[in-house]
């Protein structure tokens, strides 16, 4: 008996290829699902990616509201199923979010890969860190926010 065929949306998304024990193999985002995992079936793919679908027996997604929650879906399907194929954030690196204080008299603007705490607004994730220091750099020209730590701010009153 052979599965019925769904119609891959247009929308954006995360999704997993998965073998035929059904381990996830692969994680990816797209804005665009039709457009992105059509790709994977052409020819000419690389090696490794050509690999991974030949041993891939069925693709799922999920369809979400924008490219940011595609990112995090994705990001958490890496975190949670290690898949083979994905070499990104095997070395535990994450996106980077600007993060600014809220309960400091002086609030300090920065960049930030680290675990999410209170008192602290999170902007992100970005992907491409470049992008994020520019951002940074014209936020920090434009509003009277401190970018030092703690420390160095208190130094630099005192002196």
């Amino acid at each position: 008996m052979q599965r019925p065929t769904i119609p891959i949306p247009d929308s954006p998304g995360s999704y997993q290829f998965k073998d035929e024990q059904g381990g996830v193999i692969y994680v990816g985002k797209a804005k665009n699902l039709k457009n992105r995992l059509s790709t994977y079936f052409q020819s000419g793919l690389p090696e490794r990616t050509d690999r991974m679908v030949t041993e891939a027996t069925r693709v799922d997604w999920t369809i979400v509201s924008g490219e940011v929650e595609a990112l995090q879906l994705e990001y958490t399907w890496i975190k949670q199923f290690k898949p083979q194929f994905n070499v990104r954030f095997r070395d535990d690196k994450s996106y980077p979010y600007l993060a600014l204080t809220l309960n400091d008299k002086f609030p300090r603007l920065f960049i930030t890969r680290q675990e999410k705490r209170k008192g602290i607004k999170y902007y992100g994730p970005y992907i491409q860190a470049w992008a994020l220091r520019t951002t940074h750099d014209t936020l920090l020209k434009v509003f009277p926010v401190r970018s030092c730590s703690a420390g160095n701010f208190e130094r630099a009153k005192t002196s």
